[in-house]
């Protein structure tokens, strides 16, 4: 005989998902679903597009993951038209990549994960979010930080994307325009401040996160990982995709993000609309694993940029390598961020990104383009197919929450487990959630909003409710 719980909607997440847990007369988990609720449709209206107009559309897919999906694209219909874009060009691209994850990362951290990590868990509901952290005499300073970070890496991706949200700029062998020489230098500046400011957030928050260090230990689940390195180097626009195993330093795989379809296989689910995405392994099997920036800092080296390469040395010095506590995606995406501010400033100080050489002329259509990205929440695949026309005839996405899918699950139980035993409703929400929001899983094209939505927890016996707890 088995219970179940149910929390419908999640909240502080992007797009709208419902959690159903089941236990048995023993209070065990024996299941636990994480259910997106919502259907986009994309890989289906997209057919008869033609190829080229493919990085203005997609980038709609996510207003947050909007820069990601517009280079991934791009990436992709370089690929069907044959053509590798010069050096500006990928330099440029770099910068808004970079732009991209401060902006997401900032909301993410400070938005939706500050007020689980920095607020007390005495927090009422009402005041836990980002107006309850301005408010709050403690994380004030560091709120407001985190915004004008944000507003900074707006600015930056609004003169290299032409927008701020869903950019233009990308085109089919390159860039749409150079940078000039006075925007550069305009840009460079801000990237210093933004680099001070997010030094600043990183000593403030990991010092945070250090008196409660429970908090990061929990939810350990040891898994495979899988992200994008170049030359063993952090990546986020270009390389090889690195898999590594729950037990070993040593990658058991790398391959061309264009081979995707020999080693990730999809599986549809009547419970989801999402697709779970697995690892065929070098024995056949398949494994769930994880992307983001936790699977990103365990499949790299090193990192290229001095302040986050220390980071990531007392990152492991302190958890272990690979780390397979499922909170330190948050110390993860710390670290990404200060990558990120570090290397935009180290690119925007090179005078060549302003080169007028920044398109390739076309070529021939090859009728397939694959384009592999490391978005902010984990690798992003778009595989394109067309026909000699370059009319668009098959569309696959395959977004880092299908791959998170299995984990999210995983942790969902595992937080359960924990909670289960302490009957205050309101904690058991907050702990099944904060577990979920470790992945910053995107959903859907859906209104975001802060502050509490609505919930409901159903707790069942014999198919009788038993408990129910409700939020609105």
């Amino acid at each position: 005989m088995t219970r179940q719980i149910t929390i419908d909607p999640i909240t502080r997440i992007e797009g709208h998902a419902r959690v159903e847990i089941d236990i048995d007369d023993q209070q065990r988990v024996i299941g636990s679903i994480f259910k997106v609720l919502d259907f986009r449709g994309w890989e289906t209206f997209l057919l008869g597009t033609q190829v080229e107009k493919m990085p203005l559309v997609t980038p709609r897919i996510c207003g947050t993951c909007s820069v990601s999906h517009h280079l991934t694209s791009v990436k992709a219909v370089d690929q069907i038209f044959g053509v590798e874009p010069p050096p500006s060009a990928i330099m440029l691209r770099y910068v808004m990549n970079l732009a991209g994850y401060l902006h997401s990362h900032s909301i993410h951290i400070f938005a939706l994960a500050a007020p689980d990590l920095l607020l007390s868990p005495e927090t009422p509901p009402a005041a836990r979010n980002l107006v309850g952290l301005i408010q709050n005499d403690k994380t004030a300073t560091i709120a407001k930080m985190a915004l004008e970070l944000r507003r900074i890496s707006t600015d930056i991706g609004e003169e290299i994307g032409g927008r701020g949200i869903h950019p233009v700029t990308a085109v089919a062998g390159g860039m749409a325009q150079p940078l000039a020489e006075e925007t550069r230098v305009r840009l460079f500046h801000r990237a210093q401040r933004g680099l001070e400011l997010t030094k600043q957030l990183f000593d403030a928050v990991t010092t945070a996160l250090s008196v409660n260090l429970d908090v990061l230990d929990s939810l350990p689940l040891p898994s495979y990982y899988l992200g994008m390195v170049n030359n063993g180097c952090l990546d986020h626009y270009q390389g090889l995709l690195r898999a590594l195993t729950p037990n070993s330093t040593q990658p058991s795989l790398e391959f061309n993000g264009t081979e995707w379809g020999r080693y990730l296989k999809e599986q549809s689910t009547p419970d989801s609309y999402a697709k779970a995405v697995f690892l065929q392994t070098e024995n056949n099997s398949l494994q769930p694993y994880r992307v983001g920036p936790l699977a990103r800092i365990n499949c790299c080296d090193k990192i290229d940029t001095p302040l986050a390469n220390e980071a990531l040395q007392q990152l492991r010095a302190r958890f272990g390598h690979p780390c397979h506590q499922t909170p330190l995606y948050h110390y993860t995406r710390l670290i990404e961020l200060l990558y990120a501010a570090e290397k935009l400033v180290v690119l925007l100080n090179d005078r060549s990104i302003c080169s007028n050489q920044i398109r390739t002329p076309l070529q021939n259509i090859t009728g397939i383009g694959i384009g592999v990205l490391e978005a902010p929440r984990g690798v992003l695949i778009h595989d394109y197919r067309t026909n000699a026309n370059g009319i668009v005839t098959a569309v696959n996405l395959m977004v880092a929450t299908q791959q998170n899918i299995t984990a999210i699950n995983q942790t969902i139980g595992m937080a359960a487990q924990q909670l289960l035993d302490n009957h205050n409703d309101e904690m058991l929400m907050n702990g099944i959630e904060m577990g979920i929001r470790c992945y910053d899983p995107c959903l859907s094209c859906a209104t975001h909003r802060f502050g509490e939505m609505k919930m409901e927890i159903i707790i069942r016996h014999n198919h009788q409710i038993i408990r129910n707890l409700r939020r609105f």
